[in-house]
Parts: structure tokens; C-alpha cells; sequence
């Protein structure tokens, strides 16, 4: 069995949520985890996981959304026995502005909502779903100076070496349909680089599907092929794949 740790059920593409678990449930995906990105959203994802035993959600604010984070709401909802997480929250410097002083501004604001949440997960004792993007060297300085023991997740983890420092500080690997891609050399490359125990499976659905369905709107059910990639590229059997980032997702989000 599987689990995808990242997949955004929430989103308003999932008009047929039913059909969309029931066949990731037939493709032998076990459970699920909705992040937390856009506040608006959090009503729903919150929903989604008391309709379905199998579905957990995250409470959190993607970096694009940073001027609109509430840590109140999130505090509000924290202590729902389906939440596992915080996030994906982290920083985002693809989009900026190209003007300097708004660049700085954008920055600061990033970090600043980033570092809350990062407090948010300790007191409550959550693991951190991290979102990172042009932002590797800040978000490595950050977390390794502020993140606490639940550590986390590097969500859609972007094959940089350096954040490999990040697994003695108990994070583990997001790992999507990127993997899959035939321009996903550098994230081949470093794959077998990374510890098996601190390995995760996500789709990130409905986004970054993976080949062959590359083109349409990614759902979980598809983690099959991430992993018969994953397994492609180690010494470990799909079923071996499937079992390991289940056991991990299990230690590190408790479900």
C-alpha cells in the first residue's frame, strides 16, 4: 500500500472526490494528506478528511499567500485529531517582483509567516510540510537553526545536494511525478543519494503529473507510477518501495 502525502483534494478540479479516492484506493494507495496553501480552502480540506477515514489534512500558508496568513485560524483548527501537519508553508522567490525594495519586502514577509509556522509546529508538536523554490540556501539556514524535533517534509523535494543536510534534522523527501519526467536529470542524479528510511511518495495532484498522463489533471491513484520509478532507480522491488515510504510516512505524520 501507499501513501500520498501531498495531494490537494481540496482543490475545486475534484468535483468527482468520490471516484477520484475510490480509484486510488483500487491502485492500492491506503491514505492520504491534503496541505494547507490558500486559508480559503481549509473549510473544505477539513470536510474532505471527515467524510473519509482515509484522508488527513494539514493546516498551513503557501508563501504566495503570506500576506494573507492568520495563525489564529490555523491554531483554530491544529488540534483536529485528522490534522498531521503544518504547511506546506516555506519561501518562494520564482515570482518576485523585479524591483529591489519589493523584492526585500516580499522576502522578509516570506520568512517572517515562514518562521511563525515553524513555532506554530512546535508548540503544537507537528512535522513541517515544507515548499521550497529558488530558495534553497534561506530555507536550509532557517531550518536548520529553527525547525524542531518533529522535523518534516521537503515537499516536491528539488534535487538540490545541499538540502540533503536536512535528514539528521529528521526531514524526509518528498518525492512526485517530477521523477518521472525526461528532463528530470538532476533529480535522477541525486535520488539514490538520499536515505531510503527518510523517503516519501506525493503526487501534488492535481498538479506535476507524472508520465504517461502527462497533460492531464494528476490524481492520486498515479503514485503507482512514481514509485515503479523510484524502484527503477534503486535496488529496492516496487512492493519494497511501497512498503518503505508507507512506514516512513507512518513514523513521521503518526497515521
Amino acid at each position: 500500500m501507499i501513501i500520498d502525502t501531498h495531494c490537494h483534494l481540496d482543490d475545486n478540479r475534484y468535483d468527482d472526490i468520490d471516484e477520484v479516492i475510490a480509484r486510488a484506493i483500487s491502485n492500492g494507495v491506503e491514505k492520504f494528506i491534503i496541505p494547507g496553501a490558500d486559508p480559503t480552502t481549509l473549510s473544505k480540506a477539513i470536510s474532505i478528511s471527515e467524510r473519509f477515514d482515509e484522508v488527513y489534512f494539514a493546516v498551513g500558508v503557501h508563501p504566495y499567500d503570506a500576506i494573507n496568513y492568520d495563525r489564529a485560524l490555523l491554531a483554530k483548527y491544529i488540534v483536529h485529531p485528522k490534522c498531521v501537519a503544518v504547511g506546506e508553508c516555506g519561501l518562494d522567490y520564482y515570482r518576485l517582483p523585479e524591483l529591489d525594495e519589493e523584492i526585500k519586502a516580499e522576502k522578509a514577509l516570506q520568512k517572517e509567516v515562514f518562521l511563525d509556522q515553524i513555532d506554530l509546529a512546535k508548540k503544537y508538536e507537528k512535522p513541517l510540510i515544507v515548499h521550497i523554490r529558488d530558495a534553497s540556501h534561506d530555507c536550509l539556514e532557517i531550518l536548520e537553526q529553527f525547525s524542531g524535533e518533529k522535523g518534516g517534509v521537503l515537499h516536491c523535494y528539488n534535487a538540490d545536494h545541499e538540502l540533503l543536510k536536512l535528514a539528521k534534522h529528521n526531514f524526509y523527501f518528498g518525492i512526485g511525478g517530477v521523477l518521472t519526467f525526461q528532463n528530470a536529470r538532476k533529480l535522477v542524479e541525486v535520488y539514490p543519494k538520499i536515505p531510503t528510511d527518510r523517503l516519501l511518495i506525493e503526487t501534488d495532484a492535481p498538479y506535476l503529473t507524472p508520465h504517461p498522463h502527462r497533460g492531464e489533471r494528476n490524481e492520486p491513484g498515479y503514485c503507482t507510477f512514481i514509485a515503479k520509478k523510484m524502484a527503477d532507480l534503486s535496488d529496492m522491488s516496487l512492493e519494497d518501495t511501497a512498503t518503505i515510504t508507507t512506514q516512513n510516512a507512518h513514523r513521521l505524520f503518526g497515521i
